[in-house]
């Protein structure tokens, strides 16, 4: 589906977001990312869809020709890419409905948004807000939803693309527990009945435990585990945080230490 070939992003001023990276996105399966706050998550999310163009290395994408994202093709591969974001980046004054037409403007020229949208758009716009469980807020203002439900906005505007591809950096990062389970569940569901690939950058270990095929961990922008969540034990999860396992000396885990993630 897509691979990131020695990719490798810095940053001005010499800043090494990832080092260089090799991995493979399989078609179908709900990806997370986990690791701590600059550990390289964003960014290696963000190279999957070109908003971040790596220093060095390829990003490899099997709907394109020769298998590589390059600036021509940039726009063709974001047509299949829905992006979910942490803050929603919601227009508050614009209704719910308003809100995830915009999804749909991928698909058409630029000039569209000069006409009112078709009958058609409407009703699939319609139909995505009643996936997510907010078809009776249609004509609410963004605004005037709590989080939870802003963010089930941002989800069905990213299906409005009708991507085969969904990325999602952080979206359950501003939800109480209990709200951020019941988005992560969303999101999952629709993922696996549309066998759309997920890639999630997450916080919470707990829900990637969960919800996740495959989990990559990331340290100092280096791949550090990769592998099923069965296999995150208590101790890889530790030196992918850099803290001490239950038990154990409550003392940084050395760097010598995430040779037992591989």
């Amino acid at each position: 589906m897509m691979q990131l070939h020695d990719v490798r992003v810095v940053y001005p001023g010499g800043i090494e977001a990832l080092a260089r990276t090799r991995l493979n996105v399989e078609r179908g399966e709900f990806l997370v990312l986990l690791g701590a706050s600059g550990a390289g998550k964003s960014t290696l999310l963000r190279c999957l869809n070109g908003l971040v163009r790596p220093s060095e290395g390829a990003i490899g994408a099997s709907e394109l020709p020769q298998g590589r994202l390059t600036p021509r093709h940039l726009r063709a591969h974001r047509r299949h890419c829905g992006m979910v974001f942490q803050q929603h980046h919601l227009i508050g004054r614009q209704t719910v409905l308003a809100n995830v037409l915009m999804g749909a403007l991928a698909q058409h020229h630029p000039l569209r948004t000069l006409w009112p949208w078709s009958r058609e758009d409407q009703l699939r716009a319609l139909q995505v807000l009643d996936r997510v469980g907010l078809l009776e807020k249609a004509l609410a203002r963004a605004d005037t939803l709590s989080g939870g439900q802003q963010q089930r906005v941002g989800i069905a505007r990213a299906l409005m693309q009708s991507p085969t591809l969904l990325l999602a950096d952080e979206p359950v990062a501003s939800l109480d527990p209990a709200t951020a389970e019941s988005v992560m569940g969303l999101l999952h569901h629709i993922c696996k009945i549309d066998r759309l690939t997920a890639v999630i950058s997450l916080h919470q270990v707990e829900l990637a435990r969960r919800f996740a095929d495959r989990i990559v961990g990331l340290r100092g922008g280096q791949v550090v585990f990769d592998g099923p969540p069965a296999a995150l034990t208590a101790e890889r999860e530790a030196a992918l945080y850099g803290f001490a396992a239950a038990g154990a000396p409550a003392e940084r885990v050395p760097d010598s230490a995430l040779a037992a993630l591989a």
